[in-house]
């Protein structure tokens, strides 16, 4: 299991993120998810709803049971301020077996998910039956997952503590 060492913490990293940071992340956050919930509504009503049920349970609690217990950002604003949530809702992990814990591995599967279902399922629905509202909501959906995954990402990751060890960082 590799383990982080006391150098492998980048120094100049933000010891906290600023609060706009956390806002903006987690509106860009909820308005993914909104808009792949309706993507799934183009194929079939109940499927959007087990696709807002269960991207909100990833997000916003196995992945912060699984990465952020074991963060440097547990219990601090990091760009999307889930440190603090993880410690609301679980206790602090070991930060020395992030990298090898399992949410730093399955996170990019969850993401990557969290664009394909809705994009799959938008797409049949939009061949049934096709009308130019569906053609915005999948554009919206692909630009806020490209520019979350991207631009957003890497805005935060450029001031992370974490930045050195994490393979989001790394990316």
């Amino acid at each position: 299991m590799e383990e982080i060492h006391i150098n492998s913490i980048f120094e100049q990293g933000f010891e906290q993120f600023p609060l706009t940071r956390v806002v903006f992340t987690n509106i860009l956050m909820v308005f993914w998810i909104g808009l792949g919930t309706l993507a799934c509504g183009f194929f079939n009503n109940l499927l959007s709803w087990i696709y807002l049920a269960s991207a909100f349970l990833m997000v916003f609690v196995v992945l912060r049971k699984a990465v952020c217990t074991h963060c440097y950002y547990y219990d601090k604003w990091c760009p999307a301020g889930w440190g603090k949530l993880s410690a609301l809702l679980f206790s602090q992990g070991n930060v020395q077996k992030f990298t090898a814990c399992l949410g730093v591995k399955s996170a990019p599967v969850t993401y990557g998910l969290l664009l394909l279902i809705p994009l799959v399922f938008g797409t049949i629905g939009l061949i049934r039956q096709f009308t130019l509202t569906k053609i915005i909501i999948l554009i919206l959906l692909v630009l806020t997952a490209a520019f979350s995954g991207t631009v957003n990402r890497k805005k935060a990751c450029v001031n992370c503590k974490m930045n050195l060890i994490c393979p989001g960082g790394k990316a």
